[in-house]
């Protein structure tokens, strides 16, 4: 990475909420969010609380079609067309849910900002990428087109590009490079809280490592919360302080991510580590999660997971596990009946 630039880029010294730095804000606070669509017989997020805290990193993991995206787009406001929600979304204390049309144009100015899967996606391969850096910034009025021009060529030394981008289009720079500049995008408007939707999925191994070094490196520089989203394992246990568990949109366990990964309290997370590929210990067919997820065109009355779940039992069937705190392990908690009688010997697949 580049050196950074003689003038940097200034650090916020209040909170998002303009609250002196001593004041405890929560970045991200969802709260009994409940999403229905049409045609659904129950709600594709359903009773979801999930929290990120200024300068935290949390990872949101689970299958695809577990309401990992849904859920971080909400803090956007992106929500389906004939959506129907419940609950709270609050964003530095304010809900997303509530907000008008130019409310939410505020939010997604400067609040918040999202890196999405492919980068080759969120740009115009017409438009050089200085136009994709400062336009939205000078459109919305946030800067004049001088400053904005200033903060982009800062922000590129920062994610370890030289200014000389700016006159480049996307396709004359490669795939980890344009992701790095879509970085630097969702910094322009110096965000409270960033959302990272599989970021590295369409890079070459090199390259993920390099941006998700360079999203701790920013997170911790500028003290932006993060909302990690992603199906690896390896990935949120390098880098997330915490994560949560989604499986068929319910939240199914959270805690500290080293706890978590070492001594899982829910079987589908035991399920997750056992069935990811390891490079010590014993060789042989990688462990599968049998079954299907619940269809959303049927209603749910017990344990999304129980019919795939060796530890279901009539209870499961009935009735939806309410969260519960794992005795001993702050902040670490499962929506189990069975919590208690999760086989430790599934928890020895922490990922390195």
């Amino acid at each position: 990475m580049s050196t950074p630039p003689t003038t940097p880029l200034s650090t916020p010294t209040t909170t998002p909420t303009g609250a002196p730095p001593d004041t405890p804000v929560t970045t991200l606070e969802i709260h009994g969010l409940r999403i229905t669509l049409p045609g659904t017989a129950r709600p594709v997020l359903d009773g979801v609380d999930l929290t990120v805290a200024p300068g935290e990193t949390v990872a949101l993991v689970g299958e695809s079609g577990s309401g990992k995206s849904l859920t971080s787009r909400s803090a956007l406001g992106l929500l389906p067309p004939g959506a129907r929600t419940e609950g709270a979304v609050r964003v530095c204390g304010r809900d997303v849910l509530a907000m008008s049309a130019a409310e939410l144009g505020g939010v997604r100015a400067g609040t918040v900002a999202m890196v999405f899967q492919d980068p080759r996606a969120a740009v115009n391969p017409l438009r050089r990428i200085g136009d994709f850096l400062t336009e939205s910034v000078v459109l919305t009025g946030t800067m004049t087109r001088a400053a904005a021009t200033d903060r982009a060529v800062a922000l590129l030394h920062a994610v370890g590009l030289d200014p000389a981008v700016l006159r480049k289009y996307p396709g004359q720079v490669s795939g980890g490079m344009l992701q790095r500049v879509v970085v630097a995008a969702a910094l322009m408007g110096d965000p409270a809280l960033l959302l990272a939707d599989e970021p590295t999925t369409a890079l070459d191994v090199t390259s993920q490592a390099e941006v998700i070094a360079l999203l701790t490196a920013l997170r911790e520089r500028f003290g932006t919360g993060l909302l990690f989203v992603t199906h690896d394992l390896d990935l949120a246990a390098a880098t997330a302080d915490r994560v949560y568990v989604m499986y068929a949109g319910r939240i199914a366990e959270t805690g500290p991510a080293g706890d978590l990964f070492t001594r899982p309290r829910h079987p589908y997370t035991a399920a997750l580590l056992a069935s990811t590929p390891r490079m010590h210990g014993p060789r042989g067919r990688l462990a599968a999660i049998e079954g299907q997820p619940p269809d959303l065109r049927e209603p749910l009355t017990g344990c999304a997971f129980a019919a795939r779940c060796p530890l279901a039992t009539e209870i499961c069937d009935q009735q939806p596990p309410l969260p519960a705190a794992a005795p001993g392990r702050p902040g670490h908690r499962a929506a189990c009946h069975h919590s208690d009688r999760l086989d430790r010997s599934t928890a020895d697949a922490r990922p390195h």
